[in-house]
C-alpha cells in the first residue's frame, strides 16, 4: 500500500539505575524513557517486571533475561557481579519461564510446568528452601512445592505461592517482626514465620487466581473476583481496624461498587484494582501521590471513620484509569495503559514517572515520549519503569 510504514517493536526503560537495571548499559539515572539494549529482541518480549534494584524479561519462547543488581545473586546468572544489559539466564533442564517475581535482592521464577525457581539472598528464608543457604546466584528449586503452582509473588523480604490444587504457600519472616509486635502477646501464626513454604489458612473454600505481595503485605485474588488480604496494615492497605491481619479476610465489595475484581497490583505500600467494568480503585499510602487522586497527599485524607472512632483507609476509584487494560506498580508509583497510551504517577524523584522531572506526579498523566508510540507491554521496578512499544519506523519519538 503506498505510504504504508513497517512498525517495529522497541524496548524503552526509565528511572533509578544505580545498578545498571535499565539494561542500557550504564548506570546512570533516566528522567525520560530510553532503549535499552543487550541481548534480547524487544518484538519477543512477553513480560517483565523488576524489583529493588534488577530488572526481568521473559520471551514469547519462555527465555528469561536478567540485568541490574546481583550482589546476592538475583539475577540467577551464577555469579555475584552487576550486568548493566539484559543477559539470558540459564535454567536448570530446559525450562521456559511462565511467570517472574522480583523482591528487593531475590527472584521467584515460575516455570511452565509448574515448578518454583528461586535465587538472590536467603537472609529471612525468602527462597523458601534449606535455611543455612544464606544466597544463590543459581537458579534453586523449591522442591517443598510438590504440586504445580500457578501463580508466585515475591515482596520486601517474603513470597507467595498459589497452587492448582487451590491452596495458598507463604514463606519468608519478612512479616514476622510486625506480627509479633502488633499481637502480642498472641503468637505469630506458623506462615509467617517460616523459612519454608507453608500453607495459609483461610483458602478452603475458594479458589485462588494469583497472588500478590507488598513490603510487609499479602494478596489473593481469586477465581471469583474476591481479594483477600493479610500482613501489615501500617498505612490502610488492607482496608481493616486492625493493624495487622494474620490471616486472610475478604475485602468488602461493597467498597468496589459491588463489583468483582478482575485484576490488582500492589506497590510497597498502596493497592491498585480494577473491576469488571473497567473501574479502577487505589488504596494505602498516598504521600507520594500514588494513589493517583488530586488535591489529596495523605492517608488521612482517604480513610472513613469507624464505629470504633478508628480512621482506616477505602478504596477510591481514579476515574482517569476507567478502562485501563494494563497496570504495573513500582515500590510507590505506577504505570497504566489507557487508550493505547501510557501513563504514571506516583513517586518520581529517580525519574521513573518519564516526564522528564524529579517532581512526584499526584495524578495519572501520559508520559510526553510515548504521544506517537503504541504500548504493547509495561513494567514496574521498585525505582524505575519498563514499557514495550510500537512505533512506526521513521518516528522514534523517545529515541
Amino acid at each position: 500500500m503506498e505510504g504504508a510504514q513497517l512498525l517495529k517493536c522497541v524496548l524503552y526503560t526509565w528511572g533509578a539505575n544505580s545498578y545498571g537495571q535499565l539494561g542500557q548499559g550504564h548506570r546512570e539515572d533516566q528522567a525520560e524513557p530510553r532503549r535499552a539494549d543487550g541481548g534480547l529482541q524487544a518484538e519477543q518480549t512477553r513480560c517483565m517486571t523488576g524489583g529493588g534494584g534488577h530488572s526481568a524479561v521473559i520471551t514469547e519462547s519462555g527465555e528469561l533475561l536478567m540485568c541490574g543488581q546481583n550482589l546476592k545473586g538475583q539475577l540467577g546468572l551464577s555469579h555475584t557481579s552487576e550486568v548493566i544489559t539484559f543477559q539470558p539466564c540459564p535454567l536448570p533442564g530446559c525450562s521456559r519461564v511462565q511467570q517472574v517475581s522480583c523482591g528487593w535482592d531475590f527472584s521467584v521464577i515460575l516455570t511452565g510446568d509448574g515448578q518454583v525457581l528461586v535465587c538472590g539472598s536467603n537472609a529471612f528464608g525468602q527462597l523458601g528452601v534449606s535455611p543455612g543457604i544464606t544466597h544463590s546466584a543459581e537458579p534453586l528449586h523449591v522442591k517443598s512445592l510438590n504440586e504445580p503452582v500457578t501463580s508466585v509473588a515475591a515482596g520486601l523480604r517474603h513470597a507467595l505461592a498459589s497452587t492448582a490444587s487451590g491452596c495458598v504457600y507463604h514463606w519468608g519472616t519478612g512479616l514476622s517482626s510486625h506480627a509479633k509486635r502488633m499481637l502480642s502477646p498472641h503468637p505469630v501464626p506458623a506462615h509467617l514465620s517460616s523459612k519454608e513454604p507453608c500453607l495459609v489458612p483461610g483458602f478452603n473454600h475458594v479458589t485462588p487466581q494469583k497472588v500478590v505481595a507488598g513490603s510487609t503485605h499479602c494478596i489473593c485474588l481469586t477465581v471469583k473476583g474476591d481479594v483477600f488480604l493479610w500482613g501489615s496494615n501500617k498505612h490502610g492497605q488492607l482496608v481493616s481496624e486492625s493493624l495487622f491481619l494474620p490471616l486472610p479476610v475478604a475485602l468488602d465489595r461493597s467498597l468496589l461498587q459491588a463489583e468483582r475484581v478482575t485484576d490488582v497490583h500492589s506497590g510497597w505500600t498502596h493497592l491498585v484494582a480494577k473491576t469488571e467494568s473497567g473501574r479502577v480503585f487505589t488504596w494505602g499510602r498516598a504521600n507520594y501521590g500514588q494513589l493517583g487522586q488530586t488535591n489529596q497527599s495523605t492517608e488521612k485524607e482517604y480513610a472513613v471513620s469507624t464505629s470504633s472512632g478508628q480512621s482506616i483507609s477505602r478504596p477510591i476509584e481514579v476515574k482517569a484509569l476507567f478502562g485501563a487494560t494494563q497496570i504495573a506498580c513500582g515500590s510507590e508509583h505506577n504505570l497504566a495503559v489507557v487508550g493505547g497510551r501510557i501513563v504514571s504517577w506516583g513517586w518520581n524523584e529517580h525519574g521513573m514517572c518519564g516526564d522528564g522531572s524529579l517532581c512526584d506526579v499526584t495524578q495519572p498523566r501520559p508520559i510526553p515520549s510515548f504521544r506517537d508510540a503504541t504500548a504493547l507491554l509495561i513494567g514496574c521496578g521498585s525505582g524505575h519503569s519498563m514499557a514495550l512499544c510500537s512505533l512506526k519506523s521513521n518516528e522514534d519519538s523517545a529515541s
